[in-house]
């Protein structure tokens, strides 16, 4: 298993790598280049001289990626071209905020779903069942930007409740974005739950039909012990994937959901630098979502492989 986890690691290593030269290349592959996108019109003369000097597009493009990826270890992605501004600072700040609303979302979203998972899974085909499959189908299939309007229109303009988009600025306390981040929390949850649920349904009802479980059921042991010693180990691990994956979508795949609410998270970031031109902020958030991404699936991977009581007998054998 030790080995195992080894070319795991070496994997997601490459595996970013890869990414990090895609990345640089795709930009590189623009039309003229970051300076000439950031200025537009103005982009002539000593203005576009003295930009490409400050961003150091005069190297040839193979030292450009190498100083690039050696700042981007380091957490420096240099300065933006709108306010010359640090990059790391600025996507640090907003990182922050969107790990705030991506916290909240799975504190109450994860354990939510594998309740429901394993509540539909045991009572298939029950009305209870149904009910529950049917609202999640309904979750996962409605674009988030209406179910954020609904939301906004019951509980922030008809109920008063809430507020519906959020006015504070970015580098204000966390706790002054309370109550505003409530319905953005609510919107990625609802998508969330209904994705994890789904998947803990159909691993239980796999594990349901398994010889094991069928053996024990023959046996006599008690059906809250099959569910809780068999049932659920087994069950929960196809979900650890699902997880992970959601956890990097929350982190940079909610744009629409931080549009609608006026929330300043990473993804409204990326909007605004595409809006802006900003190209060396866009390079640097699409290379930390893709890090993100790549992190967050290994860490899942390695989790599979230790919780897997398959492995795990494995393993000791072969010690």
């Amino acid at each position: 298993m030790i080995s195992m986890l080894i070319r795991r690691l070496l994997l997601g290593v490459v595996t970013v790598w890869i990414v990090s030269v895609i990345i640089f290349a795709g930009v590189e592959m623009l039309p003229g280049d970051a300076c000439t996108a950031f200025l537009e019109r103005d982009a002539k003369g000593e203005m576009l001289a003295h930009c490409r000097e400050a961003q150091g597009l005069n190297q040839p493009p193979v030292e450009r990626y190498l100083s690039w990826a050696a700042g981007a270890i380091q957490g420096d992605f240099g300065t933006s071209m709108s306010g010359d501004q640090s990059i790391s600072e600025m996507v640090g700040l907003r990182v922050k905020l969107s790990l705030m609303l991506a916290m909240g979302a799975l504190i109450g979203g994860v354990p939510l779903a594998i309740f429901l998972g394993v509540v539909t899974g045991i009572w298939r085909d029950r009305p209870l069942d149904v009910f529950l499959s049917t609202g999640a189908i309904f979750a996962m299939t409605i674009p988030e930007f209406i179910s954020a309007t609904i939301l906004i229109l019951i509980f922030s303009i008809w109920l008063g409740w809430v507020p519906g988009i959020v006015i504070t600025p970015a580098d204000a306390p966390v706790l002054d974005f309370f109550p505003e981040f409530i319905l953005p929390i609510v919107v990625l949850g609802m998508v969330m739950t209904a994705h994890i649920m789904r998947m803990v349904r159909t691993s239980v009802i796999e594990v349901m039909a398994s010889d094991y479980v069928q053996m024990a059921t023959l046996k006599g042991v008690p059906f809250r012990q099959i569910v809780f010693r068999h049932v659920l180990p087994n069950a929960l691990l196809p979900a650890i994937n699902v997880v992970a994956l959601t956890v990097a979508w929350l982190l940079g795949g909610v744009v629409v959901v931080e549009m609608v609410f006026n929330y300043p998270g990473l993804g409204r970031m990326m909007v605004d630098a595409i809006s802006d031109r900003d190209l060396p902020v866009v390079q640097a958030i699409a290379m930390i979502v893709a890090t993100t991404y790549v992190c967050v699936n290994l860490t899942a991977d390695v989790m599979t492989m230790i919780l897997n009581p398959r492995l795990r007998t494995l393993y000791m054998r072969a010690k």
